[in-house]
């Protein structure tokens, strides 16, 4: 019996690639198949990367200032509608009204062309012109984030809004209505609170473009 047990050998001289205690770490075959670089620091690297590079691409973002364009855009159309009701009722078929002398006066009169009494044959050209420019600012509202811009399409589209109204509503109809102008500067053409800030607007936006600023709040130098 001992003989045939020295032959044969015991459960406990089983080969090493066999014993439980080697079956029990498969960890160890993972880390010797795993190809290299595939660390645990890995996945964080990568997936930062993505983020700082979306950053240093992407245009600088604030706040956008949306809401300052339509606040100075309402102040100025409820400027120019209030001073044009209150001329209407308090000049119209008067004498103007000295404000400094015969340099400044008051003077009522109904405009059917452009700014400033240009072009009086072509007042649906400029209601079209008009409703045109509140489109695009309107559009131009979306990628808005510069102060400035803001204050100066406001007072673009305010401007241009308040002629408006009055091309809408005012006789001789619809589009072809005229313009109430007041604002009399001796050897100056008779203008509106409207025409007042689609210049302001105007100026301000050719500053800000000489000045490299972007109404996304980016500035470039040519």
């Amino acid at each position: 019996m001992a003989e045939a047990e020295r032959i044969i050998g015991t459960p406990d001289e089983t080969p090493d690639a066999e014993r439980p205690g080697e079956q029990r770490r498969p960890d160890a075959a993972a880390e010797t198949a795993a190809p290299a670089g595939t660390t645990p620091d890995a996945p964080e690297a990568g997936g930062s990367a993505p983020e700082e590079s979306a950053a240093a691409d992407g245009p600088p973002r604030g706040r956008r200032r949306v809401g300052v364009l339509f606040a100075v855009a309402a102040v100025a159309y409820a400027l120019d509608l209030v001073s044009k009701i209150l001329v209407v009722a308090k000049l119209e078929h008067h004498a103007p009204v000295k404000i400094i002398g015969d340099w400044l006066q008051f003077q009522m009169i109904r405009n059917s062309g452009a700014a400033f009494s240009f072009g009086e044959a072509y007042t649906v050209i400029f209601t079209v012109i008009a409703a045109s420019v509140i489109v695009v600012i309107v559009r131009l509202a979306r990628k808005l984030y510069s102060l400035p811009w803001a204050f100066a399409l406001g007072l673009l589209f305010g401007g241009a809004l308040g002629n408006l109204t009055d091309r809408i509503f005012r006789s001789p109809g619809v589009f072809k209505g005229a313009v109430v102008d007041f604002i009399s500067p001796k050897h100056f053409a008779v203008f509106n609170l409207a025409d007042s800030a689609i210049v302001c607007g105007g100026i301000l936006i050719v500053l800000l473009s000489f000045g490299g600023r972007d109404p996304d709040g980016t500035i470039h130098k040519d």
